[in-house]
């Protein structure tokens, strides 16, 4: 299947039979996530028959044909059963943070746990591996340069810790791939759209718009990418992509205010008109520790969060519309759809 077709917020369907007798092929660590939840469903559409890493939370794959084990990035041996017989690894599971308070956690998911997986992959003798990295892991030197995948990886100097870590596992999967395995990586941006089942910090700074939770936004942005258009570069990339190469699936860029504005004129709800400039809420950060932000239940305006608001703003996902046939839909489609899904689900008050 490759990346030029659509997934519509509500084309996925799953059966609500049992998994016995499934012959494993595919298995997806973080699969209750965000975009594991819509990988997952893509998948099943597809024909696949999945093997689905999970943790704890396991609401976004309720209902789903899909045979589910426990597993735990930090756990090699758990890693190794979820493994056996399987052919293609989807590995999505991480650690997200931006507050700063987390070091020990990301190092040990992040990076340990994606040596535990590449352990794993060559053990079990996977036949290819599908790396999730981040536009944070690569370094954002030339604001004048778009960032593409020529730019090397970010070290803790110039990107944040999360992304830090994440280029520390790339640098792993990227040695792995030298030596033999059958790796490759994709790099989305800021990740929006339906099936946010928990949701994702992002999806929880949509639904604060939506509610006027917020009292201000900061003048920063990010590039967005639809959730539905990172899964199909992901497809592509397991079909076509080249081993040791990494791929950009980006969407377009947006401020935070001009996301507001998006977010008004979709459901109609008012949203904040006051946007402080990086710097300001830079300096109330320092002294704070951290500002009220996008989030009421997330510190979103720490100095992490503050830097990775203001890199990246041009980002070009052109080896990926070469190579995987990559082609994101306009934001505005997504927030679109994102609310419908969100309304469908109950979590918009009127």
């Amino acid at each position: 299947m490759g990346a030029s077709r659509r997934f519509d917020a509500l084309q996925f369907q799953s059966s609500r039979s049992g998994t016995a007798g499934f012959s494993v092929t595919t298995a997806i660590t973080g699969a209750s996530g965000h975009v594991g939840a819509a990988l997952s469903r893509a998948l099943l559409e597809a024909g696949e028959q999945l093997r689905l890493l999970v943790h704890e939370d396991t609401r976004a794959l309720e209902g789903l044909a899909a045979h589910r084990v426990r597993a735990d990035l930090t756990d090699p041996d758990s890693l190794r059963r979820a493994f056996e017989d399987v052919e293609v690894v989807y590995h999505l599971a991480a650690s997200i943070s931006l507050d700063g308070r987390h070091v020990e956690l990301l190092r040990r998911v992040n990076i340990e746990g994606t040596r535990n997986v590449l352990q794993a992959c060559r053990i079990c003798r996977v036949r290819r591996l599908i790396h999730f990295s981040t536009i944070e892991a690569l370094s954002d030197l030339n604001p004048r340069k778009p960032t593409d995948e020529n730019n090397p990886l970010a070290d803790r100097n110039n990107t944040t810790l999360y992304g830090w870590t994440k280029a520390e596992s790339e640098r792993l999967v990227l040695e792995a791939a030298a030596d033999g395995l059958d790796a490759v990586i994709i790099a989305p941006t800021a990740i929006l759209g339906p099936f946010d089942c928990k949701p994702s910090h992002l999806g929880k700074s949509l639904l604060d718009l939506y509610h006027n939770r917020l009292p201000a936004l900061i003048r920063g942005g990010f590039n967005w990418v639809d959730v539905r258009d990172v899964v199909a570069g992901s497809l592509a990339a397991q079909q076509r992509a080249r081993r040791g190469e990494r791929y950009i699936l980006s969407g377009s860029w947006r401020s935070l205010p001009e996301m507001a504005d998006l977010v008004q004129k979709i459901t109609g709800r008012k949203t904040p008109r006051l946007a402080l400039p990086v710097w300001l809420a830079r300096g109330a950060s320092r002294i704070a520790g951290v500002l009220p932000g996008l989030s009421s239940k997330y510190p979103a305006f720490t100095p992490d969060a503050l830097l990775a608001i203001s890199k990246h703003r041009g980002v070009s996902c052109e080896k990926a519309r070469l190579e995987l046939d990559y082609n994101p839909r306009p934001i505005e489609v997504t927030l679109q759809d994102t609310f419908q899904w969100f309304r469908q689900q109950g979590f918009l008050e009127d």
